[in-house]
């Protein structure tokens, strides 16, 4: 069993489960631990089975629980120096729980295989991630303003992918953001567009790719339907039966077997 949900994701807060039978991770902890708790019940998932919480950089929509998920379940939390030593006041007394990785350092928890690796993103160490278990790859790539030649190469063996698709061009430039803030959203370092995010895909999917996760979506620049149509039509275009859904800001996915 290899299986992740993605139980929030938007600008508002990101949180991503991913478990095998023994081992349990929560990849972002930007929402509250009530609303963790409650969609990870709702999915049937105990607490005691969650063995880390990663964190993949400093921002409030990614860190919002980090801390009080670590102190609440006792468990290791996994968090880049840099990035720790940029936001250690928003996640409280950790220090006892503290792991530090590196970006292109493995690392395992339980029976999973972590993969870090550099995201194109303006924060100050920000990375996304490869998660394997016999012989399975869930990649993850969100908060990426452009798909470097790594994130290809990481991305590219992946079964399951969770990808941002943050925003529609026209919306976002034809929005209510001020200039400079528009800028950086569409800049490399800021986010994917729906377009960009086919591009992506274009460059990694393979064979046996099954799912596609659309996360990251902007509630001001984006709409789920607008989203999921423009991937719909890419995968329609090259007759692709890749599985194609859209991560919610409010409501946890089905747990999606990687």
């Amino acid at each position: 069993m290899f299986q992740t949900s993605v139980l929030a994701s938007g600008s508002k807060g990101n949180c991503i489960l991913i478990r095998s039978r023994n081992t349990a991770l929560i990849l972002d902890a930007g929402i509250s631990l009530k609303r963790t708790w409650a969609a990870l019940d709702a999915l049937a998932v105990p607490r005691h089975t969650i063995k880390a919480v990663i964190v993949s950089h400093e921002h409030t929509d990614h860190t919002r629980s980090a801390g009080a998920m670590a102190r609440s379940l006792k468990i290791p939390l996994y968090i880049s120096a840099d990035t720790y030593a940029y936001c250690s006041h928003r996640l409280g007394k950790v220090e006892q729980w503290l792991r530090y990785f590196e970006s292109g350092v493995d690392f395992i928890v339980g029976d999973i295989l972590v993969r870090p690796f550099r995201s194109s993103h303006d924060a100050v160490d920000p990375n996304n991630f490869c998660f394997e278990h016999n012989d399975r790859r869930l990649g993850v790539a969100l908060d990426l303003g452009q798909c470097t030649r790594l994130t290809s190469l990481r991305l590219s063996q992946a079964h399951t992918l969770i990808l941002e698709s943050n925003h529609d061009h026209n919306m976002l430039m034809e929005g209510p953001y001020d200039w400079n803030l528009k800028m950086r959203v569409k800049s490399e370092h800021g986010h994917l567009s729906n377009d960009e995010a086919v591009g992506v895909l274009s460059q990694v999917l393979h064979p046996g790719m099954q799912n596609i996760v659309l996360a990251h979506l902007s509630e001001t620049n984006n709409l789920p339907d607008l989203a999921f149509k423009v991937m719909y039509e890419y995968l329609q275009s090259i007759r692709s039966e890749i599985k194609l859904q859209v991560a919610s800001q409010h409501i946890h996915t089905a747990l999606i077997d990687i």
